[in-house]
């Protein structure tokens, strides 16, 4: 398995607040909730700048990562902007020296 880090944030540009409403949220975060109880989100945190997420994800690949955020009821409208998901290693400077 490899780990991903996902940078996301509402799509303001074509969506008002109003759009973003409860009960769509409520459904973001259940399946939130569920990708993260199925050990595919291993860390979610709420983004400080903007309404959005920042997440780890443990997929197989950079697809199966994207396939996880395609599950999204707001990445399904079109309302998440993807900012960068970025596939992520081990820091060497924590492994064995010499």
């Amino acid at each position: 398995m490899a780990q991903f880090i996902a940078s996301a944030r509402r799509n303001y540009d074509d969506f008002p607040e109003a759009a973003f409403t409860a009960e769509l949220l409520e459904a973001e975060a259940e399946r939130v909730r569920t990708l993260h109880r199925d050990g595919v989100f291993r860390q979610v945190w709420g983004r400080g700048d903007s309404p959005g997420a920042v997440i780890v994800i443990e997929s197989a690949s950079l697809d199966e990562a994207r396939a996880a955020l395609d599950t999204l009821p707001l990445q399904q409208r079109g309302m998440l902007v993807i900012d960068a998901l970025i596939p992520v290693t081990a820091y060497r400077g924590f492994g064995p020296r010499g």
